[in-house]
């Protein structure tokens, strides 16, 4: 019986190869340091590499990475050696538009520092401890507006930005007091 597909890490890199939001979902990398080393070598491995219009693909250090651009951001999905390069690319494909709703197709460093509880929260509702979840941008834009409470009776796609701050922030705040 073959094995259920999996991921082994997400990467949202900034113009510079720094973090601005990674996941990993396995012990491939067990100490910060590694984390970091892999994240720099493939943001070089990549970063002359034009990926904006459709997601690239390379085999890097027995990996499968899945790469796509957007302005100043840079996201990565790995997996292992014998994962489908079509499935990684979807999990990317989703998580990539499902970012670019909930950041209302502003999609540059600044924006998503402002928005990087909502960024996780996509995140989980794309994978759980390397297992893929959803893959349809829209649903997970939906979750993700649910339950960080931008919905607040309008649909997502229906709120002023200054509604979803407003009610981003307040929740934010919330989980913080707790």
């Amino acid at each position: 019986m073959a094995a259920l597909p999996s991921v082994n890490n997400i990467l949202v890199l900034d113009s510079e190869g720094k973090r601005v939001a990674v996941k990993y979902y396995t012990d491939d990398w067990p100490s910060l340091s590694s984390k970091l080393a892999f994240e720099k070598s493939v943001f070089t491995k990549t970063m002359k590499i034009n990926a904006r219009n459709e997601a690239d693909i390379v085999m890097f250090d027995g990996h499968i990475v899945v790469f796509k651009f957007i302005q100043d951001l840079h996201f990565f999905v790995t997996g292992g050696d014998d994962e489908n390069e079509l499935i990684l690319a979807s999990v990317l494909q989703g998580f990539f538009d499902a970012v670019g709703t909930i950041l209302r197709n502003n999609v540059e460093k600044r924006t998503a520092l402002e928005n990087l509880d909502l960024i996780y929260l996509c995140l989980d509702e794309v994978v759980d401890g390397g297992m893929i979840l959803e893959t349809d941008a829209t649903v997970i834009a939906d979750k993700v507006s649910s339950a960080s409470g931008l919905d607040s009776g309008a649909p997502f796609s229906e709120q002023t930005l200054s509604q979803a701050f407003a009610v981003a922030r307040e929740h934010f705040a919330r989980s913080l007091l707790k």
